[in-house]
């Protein structure tokens, strides 16, 4: 199984699942669907790179773990940057970089 293919069978499927690809092709989610997957990762230790935030098609905040010096498999850093994202302002859909380990992917 690719990553790509376990993402969107098992991370992926949000409810409510609004999504949208923006020009450079990166998927987004409604605070209430990235919210889920946030859960998801967490569960399946999928690491979060980074997270980039957009509202009404403009680039908002973004964030990397280096800059916190946390591990990307940490839920601390990724949840902390979603809530202070969703805090500062209603409204963003949301994406990140994953990557799901070897371990899990052969499973």
């Amino acid at each position: 199984m690719t990553q790509q293919e376990f993402l969107d069978e098992n991370v992926f499927r949000t409810q409510p699942s609004q999504t949208f690809h923006n020009d450079a092709n990166t998927l987004y989610f409604s605070e209430e669907g990235f919210s889920e997957i946030l859960n998801k990762a967490e569960h399946y230790g999928i690491a979060i790179y980074e997270i980039k935030s957009t509202l009404d098609g403009e680039a908002g905040k973004s964030a990397h773990h280096e800059k916190f010096k946390k591990k990307a498999t940490d839920p601390n850093w990724y949840k902390g940057v979603f809530k202070s994202f969703k805090n500062d302002q209603k409204g963003y859909a949301y994406a990140a970089t994953y990557k799901v380990s070897k371990k899990l992917l052969n499973r």
